[in-house]
């Protein structure tokens, strides 16, 4: 089978080197020639550079998912009648049978909006407290290629259960996943620009439920609620008190009475063991906690895993304390529903807020925060959009502007980091003791940054010179 693999990053080298050791004939295209196209050259592989159409003989084509739909080559595939497909999908075709030819480790997947990398490593914490062998991968960790075909020392699959994070760019490319769990955390407005309208990013993530064995989602999200109400075996998590078939909160624990022993359900941690913050937190582990359940991990392993688990980089983690004000890094809060959540978790804040809105509609948000807010810190391309927003739902509320320099590609990342010292000082001006600045910027960053990681960073940077 020839098969042409479109785009480079990460997943695309990962596929073309399974594909390249399978056998197939591998044809490899990008915009640009990245440094990993000798190494598939020397395997086998031929690089045909920038590509308007797949060539004739191609049989299959493996997208990256940051190409669009609308790509002139993917349209030209379409045309054709060729299949396009994702790295994802192309590792649910290649998974190894287990011993004896057992059906291969099974997937318990997480899509959403915000909160699938955090939920994604929790449920491998609790499936390895399980006693399975579990590896986080897809839209986190390794590419899911790498893993459904990694083999132990005696030739056996490599694991018993697999973590799979997916995006909705992924999901736009995948039709026969079947996972034993699936979930959708939530649904809000983001990524429009990808998929052309809210509708068509919704129903990306609803194509994850399609073949699983069961639905998890939060009941707080009416959308994801009602993608999970129409799947044949649901399962919601809420914040109150949980009802049958749901996992939720009873008098500071969590409880499950969707696969409890009993019906009053069993109690899996307190949430005061649970060592990251906010609502939104107790909502992911409680979603972890299902899928896990899925999976047959008893209830004190899963208060285990949810216990041990430490949270990841840029995801609600105080930096530093200076002079009785609390930092709190959540840059990964790159649109207003992740940001809102954040905010969810503090009393009063001083919010260094903006960058990329991607379309996004703020208003929502920043009326829903306004009591929350003692400040707030304003900073890239769509700041003004923000600006107009305060101006409108908390026009009390003290707020600066930091010229961002974003007027183009970043070109200098030290450029990055002086505007957030800038910010830093900005929101220093404005916080009193007992306050939170929290960099939850309801934003993309790569007007100002690299990447939302360096935005993080640059914020504990300035944060630590502050001594």
């Amino acid at each position: 089978m020839t098969v042409l693999v479109a785009g480079l990053g990460v997943s695309g080298a990962a596929a073309a080197r399974v594909l390249l050791a399978r056998g197939d004939d591998v044809v490899l295209t990008d915009a640009a020639e990245p440094a990993v196209v000798a190494e598939l050259v020397a395997a086998g592989a031929r690089w045909l550079g920038p590509l308007g159409a797949p060539p004739e003989d191609v049989d299959l084509v493996v997208t990256s998912p940051g190409w669009r739909p609308d790509h002139p080559l993917l349209r030209a595939a379409a045309d054709r009648g060729l299949e396009v497909i994702g790295e994802p999908e192309l590792a649910w075709r290649l998974r190894i049978p287990g011993p004896d030819g057992a059906e291969p480790a099974p997937w318990y997947a997480v899509t959403g909006t915000n909160g699938k990398t955090t939920t994604v490593t929790m449920l491998e914490s609790v499936l390895q407290a399980g006693g399975l062998r579990a590896v986080a991968a897809g839209n986190v960790g390794r590419p899911l290629v790498e893993v459904v075909t990694a083999r132990d020392a005696d030739g056996r699959p490599a694991y018993d259960a697999i973590a799979v994070e997916l995006s909705s760019f992924q999901l736009h490319w995948s039709s026969s996943i079947a996972p034993a769990g699936a979930c959708v955390l939530n649904v809000a407005d983001d990524h429009v620009d990808w998929h052309g309208s809210f509708d068509a990013y919704r129903d990306a993530k609803a194509q994850l439920l399609r073949l699983a064995g069961v639905a998890v989602a939060d009941a707080g999200n009416p959308v994801a609620a009602s993608l999970v109400a129409r799947h044949r075996h649901p399962v919601t998590v809420t914040l109150g008190e949980p009802e049958p078939g749901q996992l939720g909160v009873r008098a500071g624990a969590l409880v499950d009475r969707a696969f409890g022993a009993t019906p009053a359900g069993e109690v899996l941690v307190e949430t005061d063991a649970l060592q990251v913050r906010g609502p939104h937190n107790i909502v992911n582990a409680l979603a972890a906690a299902a899928l896990a359940r899925v999976a047959g991990v008893d209830a004190a392993a899963v208060g285990r895993g949810l216990a041990r688990f430490r949270g990841g980089a840029h995801r609600n983690v105080l930096v530093g304390s200076v002079n009785g004000v609390d930092f709190v890094d959540d840059s990964k809060a790159t649109n207003p529903h992740a940001a809102g959540a954040s905010l969810a978790a503090y009393p009063r804040v001083v919010w260094i807020a903006g960058g990329l809105l991607k379309g996004a509609d703020v208003d929502p948000l920043v009326a829903a925060v306004a009591p929350r807010l003692a400040g707030v810190v304003l900073l890239g391309r769509d700041r003004e959009q923000l600006a107009r927003s305060l101006a409108r739902h908390a026009p009390s509320v003290p707020r600066t502007v930091v010229p961002s320099g974003d007027d183009g590609d970043v070109t200098d990342v030290t450029d990055g980091d002086r505007v957030m010292r800038e910010v830093v000082a900005a929101a220093v001006r404005l916080a009193r003791p007992g306050d939170t600045v929290l960099l939850a910027p309801a934003a993309a960053s790569m007007d100002v940054f690299t990447d939302y990681a360096h935005r993080g960073r640059a914020f504990a940077d300035a944060v630590r010179a502050l001594g």
